[in-house]
């Protein structure tokens, strides 16, 4: 069965690791914790006392859980796909341990067909792991980090020692300017505001500031949704906010996605 999603950059998820915790600022309305929430209330076992409530909001309790069943889940899938790994989670948290990654590593390597999207705010770990135990750069896998704001942008620079086919940022929720972000060695970047009855503000100038970037560097820039607030700044639904940038809609891909 394929794990369908509506994220605009992928074809399907992969979540063979479950629950995490708030590493700064772009997790505070995380998607991911509330519907770790639902799964729970459903009665799905494998997100069981992942989250907790604080006041009205629901966060992460810490707890990760590797998940060994869900490992063959894209050996089943014959048609090729892009393949967000661990929407609900990180792989390179620290709770996941090295054997678990390689596990993941493996059957990223046996199903060359799909491209993988691994995408964590952690890079410091996924560069170790990278270079110091799996050693070897996938074609089919796309290495990125989270980029929120000015105060995290450090993480580009060691997303740029990480080997990879492709590197990618995602500016995403984008809560603030990231200033004039050196994108050298960065393949693709991903920008979007933040949705939900909680999401802050985005403002059109951080997003120029990312897609001259871009320009400079030959990156390919994905608009992906001013999600809550608009480019008027008026708050509404993010489907009535859209997805156009500066008149158009932009949905540049690195070339490896171009064999799809």
């Amino acid at each position: 069965m394929v794990a369908e999603t509506q994220i605009e950059w992928t074809d399907a998820t992969w979540n063979p690791v479950a629950g995490c915790s708030i590493m700064s600022a772009g997790c505070t309305n995380c998607y991911a914790m509330e519907m770790a929430r639902r799964l729970e209330t459903m009665r799905v076992d494998k997100y069981s006392g992942l989250t907790r409530q604080s006041g009205n909001r629901t966060v992460w309790t810490g707890l990760v859980r590797e998940d060994r069943d869900a490992l063959a889940i894209p050996t089943k899938w014959r048609k090729p796909r892009k393949i967000f790994v661990n929407s609900m989670s990180d792989l390179f948290h620290d709770a996941v341990s090295d054997d678990f990654i390689l596990e993941v590593w493996h059957v990223m390597r046996e199903t060359p067909h799909h491209h993988y999207q691994i995408l964590t705010k952690r890079p410091e770990r996924m560069a170790s792991i990278l270079n110091e135990i799996i050693g070897e750069v996938l074609p089919n896998v796309w290495l990125g980090t989270s980029v929120e704001d000015k105060a995290v942008a450090h993480r580009v620079e060691i997303l740029r020692k990480v080997p990879a086919a492709v590197r990618f940022i995602s500016f995403e929720p984008l809560i603030g300017s990231v200033g004039s972000i050196d994108l050298y060695g960065i393949h693709w970047a991903i920008v979007g505001g933040e949705s939900g009855r909680s999401a802050r503000p985005i403002k059109e100038e951080w997003i120029d500031e990312i897609h001259a970037q871009c320009i400079r560097y030959r990156t390919k820039f994905f608009f992906k949704q001013w999600g809550t607030w608009g480019e008027d700044n008026k708050k509404r639904s993010k489907k009535a906010n859209g997805r156009m940038y500066r008149g158009k809609a932009w949905d540049d891909m690195p070339e490896a996605s171009l064999a799809l």
